[in-house]
């Protein structure tokens, strides 16, 4: 159980100076192969950890500062994208503010929207639109749609890193067996366009297999790991699996009680309230393997994992530098 007294950020005295740069601890035979982040950023509580206190935040003041100690953050905004009404997509104002609000070496996760991931439309639906509860979704893994999505990420430019594809559990009402899932996603990744990396979740437990990972591997697309939703724990799948699909990597560290840490946070997210060592430990064996093949991990951060997405990132490196040692080549910062 955590205490009430919480360790500065990152164990250093320069980590919470108002509106400075994070110092980071990353040992420097990783700094060309890591990338840190959290999953979303607009959350006043971080004030202290990397938001100056003393200041006044508007959505859009967010990001400009969260860029200054982390170089990487996962948009899930527009994942919801499927309604009755017809498909959203980003508004291309949004998107420039977004890549205009971070330097150039910063690369965005984006979520892809889940009109082309879901099968079927969602069974809650209003009562106005009760007809589309569980209807076959037509825009499924639809090339022309991701498309369009792309386009309107185009002001992200080489800001923009890798575009993940959420699919849900899959039941056989949903998707007769893996193999027809294959082959719907092989045929989807060899249409996708180039020079792009795509990067694939999937929530059926029984699926991670040397099939999916091939189909992975034979279109360059980067595996997810996921710590959380009922998935088995990544340190298990790494050890199982190995996934090496791509020259990157994401890992997104989620918890598996999202309302009960929501309800014991008070939605105030600066302190660690369920830690997950393992989970931690588990990312940075991935994260060195993945460096010694020349492969970048992109770590994303839920509140939802511990407590405090920013916290997590820091016991991270903590962690990562106690087992690197003086032998870790040296240390830099983001």
């Amino acid at each position: 159980m955590a205490t009430d007294q919480q360790p500065d950020l990152f164990s250093s005295p320069k980590s919470t100076v108002p509106g400075g740069r994070l110092d980071l601890p990353v040992p420097e035979s990783l700094r060309l192969f890591l990338r840190l982040g959290t999953c979303s950023w607009k959350y006043d509580s971080w004030k202290g950890l990397l938001y100056d206190p003393a200041k006044s935040y508007r959505p859009e003041d967010y990001l400009a500062d969260y860029a200054k100690h982390l170089n990487t953050v996962e948009v899930d905004q527009w994942f919801w994208s499927l309604f009755p009404t017809g498909v959203t997509l980003p508004a291309p104002d949004t998107v420039k503010q977004y890549a205009d609000s971070v330097p150039g070496d910063f690369r965005f996760t984006v979520k892809a929207p889940n009109a082309i991931t879901l099968t079927h439309y969602y069974g809650k639906q209003p009562k106005s639109a009760a007809e589309f509860a569980n209807r076959p979704n037509e825009h499924f893994l639809d090339l022309g749609l991701l498309n369009r999505f792309l386009e309107r990420l185009s002001p992200m430019g080489r800001k923009l890193g890798p575009v993940m594809s959420q699919f849900e559990y899959l039941n056989r009402q949903k998707m007769p067996s893996l193999a027809a899932f294959l082959e719907r996603l092989e045929r989807f990744l060899a249409g996708a366009p180039k020079g792009f990396q795509y990067a694939i979740e999937i929530r059926n437990p029984n699926w991670l297999s040397p099939g999916f990972l091939e189909v992975l591997a034979r279109n360059g697309a980067g595996y997810v790991f996921l710590e959380g939703y009922f998935m088995p724990h990544i340190g298990q799948v790494w050890g199982r699996l190995q996934p090496a699909t791509a020259d990157f990597t994401v890992i997104r560290l989620h918890g598996s009680d999202r309302s009960g840490i929501e309800e014991r946070s008070g939605e105030q997210w600066d302190r660690v309230l369920d830690p997950h060592p393992e989970g931690l430990a588990a990312a940075a064996t991935i994260i060195r393997a993945n460096a010694d093949r020349k492969a970048v991990t992109f770590v994303n951060a839920s509140n939802h994992f511990e407590g405090s997405a920013p916290r997590s990132i820091g016991r991270l490196l903590e962690m990562m530098g106690r087992e690197g040692g003086a032998s870790a080549a040296g240390i830099t910062t983001l």
